[in-house]
């Protein structure tokens, strides 16, 4: 699991914990590294901001997590990325890398990539939860990821979630759609259970 900008929070623990009454093992990335605990807002902007711009620093960042999931005890042959914000910023990035995994979750994720970097295949399966007045996401933004999953010929699909802003599924948020948030949870676990059973 890939957490928001502010790190490690309540909604990727309760998240994890939710996971593991599902019989999943859960494994939440510390993708800023021990310590670096963005103080606020504007600390989170920049170091989540860094990690947008350098990719491939993302990219190692979530490789070593699942190198480290691995030695832990999963099972190689079924592991799936969930991503949360700047997370699912991730989620999409574990698929562009080619990472063996058996699909990716974004939710409420940042959607683009720098337009220098040019499409490719996408091998694992793409859930998008998308929250329809999500001010952070452009219409080209969207419509480029879709071109990027279809140019990349990817098992994919983008479920939509009406009147929901940008962090619909974090209690702690203003924009929380507690309706809107079961089912995408209940998504989250029908495309789970395609993927890792």
């Amino acid at each position: 699991m890939l957490p928001a900008w502010k790190g490690i929070d309540n909604e990727a623990k309760q998240a994890a914990l939710q996971l593991e009454k599902e019989g999943y093992i859960a494994f939440i990335a510390d993708i800023y590294g021990e310590g670096n605990i963005p103080a606020d807002n504007t600390a989170a902007s920049k170091i989540a901001s860094h990690y947008k711009a350098d990719y491939k620093a993302y990219q190692q960042r979530i490789a070593a997590a699942l190198k480290q999931l691995k030695e832990a005890g999963a099972d190689s042959e079924k592991i799936a990325v969930i991503g949360y914000c700047f997370g699912g910023t991730g989620a999409l990035e574990t698929a562009r890398a080619g990472f063996p995994v058996a699909g990716v979750v974004s939710i409420h994720g940042g959607l683009s990539k720098s337009a220098d970097r040019p499409n490719a295949a996408i091998n694992v399966k793409v859930l998008v939860e998308h929250p329809a007045a999500d001010k952070s996401v452009s219409k080209e933004d969207y419509d480029g990821l879709v071109k990027e999953l279809n140019e990349g010929k990817a098992d994919w699909q983008i479920i939509t979630y009406a009147n929901s802003g940008h962090t619909f599924t974090n209690p702690e948020s203003p924009e929380y759609n507690p309706v809107m948030a079961k089912r995408a949870w209940e998504h989250t676990l029908l495309f789970l259970k395609e993927v890792l059973n």
